[in-house]
């Protein structure tokens, strides 16, 4: 049996190994795609000081409104040690329905599908009556510097507008149609330094052991309970990832003691807010310790698409091509549509996430057809009913 166009795509991006930063050809695929069937395509590199320079692709066809966007990433991790993978991680080999490769599911084959869908509706419709655009990034899985950030005050400078917009990140569960993602907790991590006074163990008088005071920090913080969640978000949850005291020997109390913690939160905070609360739990359990904090900057800022008539149409569309009726969830890392949103609505809807950053990532033949055949209606529903939003 030939495979899909949606397939083959997917295929054909995994073969390039696209490793954040590198494009490696990827961005190439997709526009000849495109162009095909009359987008218009624009390669921009983004550069900043201090970081590589990142290749994205902007294409669209027709004009006005309505005005709907496919946005995702062709970059990928690393495949970790080759010879722990069943196939070459950039093989693109198919077995037992499923296509292997770094990037299966983290998300070439979501733009392989989105762009699949894009392509049959140009072929059987031409333009539509609006405006369909798909933004490809290259640095998601990097700094995120130069890539979605840039791309979309680029399009804006230009008076490019999207009214709704999906990102194909690996939303669902275990089940094709089981997830929409409609936002997702922000992040902020912290470093925290206690400063002691080195000494011998048998003289504590001389010394100041700052082990007991973070301690004291690090389960104040684990214990306090930042919020209760809210109707769409589970509870922010604080974890620490790293207690370094970092001395070898038993009859030294150490000059120094630090932690390091990540917090993901819900809607209830902002950075700034979250970040005051943190400090007052920190000296209320070392109100007299010599205690520095530092918050590496951040851009991950919690956000929400309240669920209306766009979510209704994407939720109809998965339900119609799987039979599920996907949960409204928040859950998970970070993605791009975290910038996305201050422009416009924005879902994220892809393929499974089980086997992401994995060795053997890999996604199902079934799967990535049936996400294009939800996108190829999605597309169909959105500017047929323009009017009904």
């Amino acid at each position: 049996m030939s495979e899909s166009r949606a397939v083959a795509l997917t295929r054909e991006l995994i073969r390039c190994p696209s490793v954040t930063p590198a494009d490696a050809g990827a961005l190439d695929v997709v526009e000849t795609a495109l162009k095909a069937v009359g987008f218009e395509t624009h390669r921009i590199v983004f550069s900043a000081p201090g970081t590589p320079d990142i290749d994205n692709l902007f294409a669209k066809i027709g004009a006005g409104a309505p005005r709907l966007a496919f946005a995702g990433h062709t970059d990928v991790v690393p495949p970790g040690d080759p010879a722990r993978w069943r196939f070459e991680p950039f093989a693109a080999e198919v077995s037992d329905g499923r296509v292997y490769g770094r990037g299966a599911s983290d998300m070439k084959g979501a733009i392989a599908a989105f762009a699949a869908a894009a392509i049959a509706y140009g072929e059987l419709h031409g333009a539509p009556q609006g405006t369909l655009s798909l933004l490809i990034t290259g640095d998601e899985e990097g700094v995120s510097i130069n890539g979605t950030v840039k791309l979309l005050e680029w399009a804006a400078a230009r008076g490019e507008r999207f009214d709704h917009c999906i990102v194909g990140e690996p939303s669902n569960a275990s089940t094709l149609g089981d997830m929409i993602k409609i936002g997702r907790r922000g992040s902020l991590s912290g470093r925290i330094r206690v400063i002691g006074k080195q000494g011998h163990v048998a003289y504590p008088q001389r010394a100041e052991n700052p082990a007991p005071i973070i301690a004291r920090i690090v389960a104040a913080l684990s214990g306090h309970e930042l919020d209760k969640g809210t109707t769409h978000f589970e509870r922010s949850n604080l974890e620490f990832s790293t207690i370094d005291i970092g001395n070898p020997a038993v009859n030294v109390i150490p000059g120094e003691a630090r932690a390091q913690f990540n917090v993901r939160f819900n809607d209830v905070w902002t950075h700034d807010s979250l970040k005051e609360r943190i400090l007052q739990v920190i000296r209320e359990a070392a109100p007299n310790a010599n205690v520095e904090v530092e918050f590496p900057p951040s851009n991950a800022h919690s956000f929400i698409t309240k669920p209306g008539a766009f979510t209704e149409l994407v939720v109809e569309a998965v339900r119609q091509v799987t039979g599920l009726t996907p949960e409204l969830s928040t859950t998970g890392g970070t993605s791009d549509a975290r910038f996305i949103v201050n422009y416009c609505p924005v879902l994220e809807f892809g393929l499974t996430n089980e086997t992401i950053h994995a060795v053997d990532e890999n996604a199902r033949v079934a799967d990535i057809d049936g996400l294009c055949a939800v996108y190829a209606r999605i597309i169909e529903r959105y500017f047929e009913g323009a009017s009904a939003r």
